[in-house]
């Protein structure tokens, strides 16, 4: 079983069709939570992400890794496919 990974984006975002397509890259299988303009949703992840309220936000099982440069700083560093290859609980 794949890791769970969790995108929070809007979709016209830079940085949210960047993090999306190193993950689609990489053939990840992802939730994707589109909050365009949607303040409830936004405050909903910002609680999960520890007050981050800028977008995207990644979570890989259920663990909150960060946004977009988070992501591909994982990825430079050779951690993120070890994140993706952990199976959720």
């Amino acid at each position: 079983m794949a890791a769970k990974v969790e995108i929070y984006t809007w979709r016209t975002c830079p940085f949210c069709i960047r993090a999306k397509n190193l993950l689609n890259t990489k053939g990840v299988n992802f939730v994707e939570y589109s909050i365009d303009g949607d303040e409830d949703a936004r405050e909903k992840m910002a609680q999960r992400a520890n007050g981050r309220r800028s977008l995207p936000q990644i979570f890989i099982n259920d663990n909150h890794v960060g946004g977009c440069d988070d992501i591909h700083a994982l990825d430079r560093q050779g951690k993120l496919d070890e994140l993706l290859a952990a199976t959720s609980l």
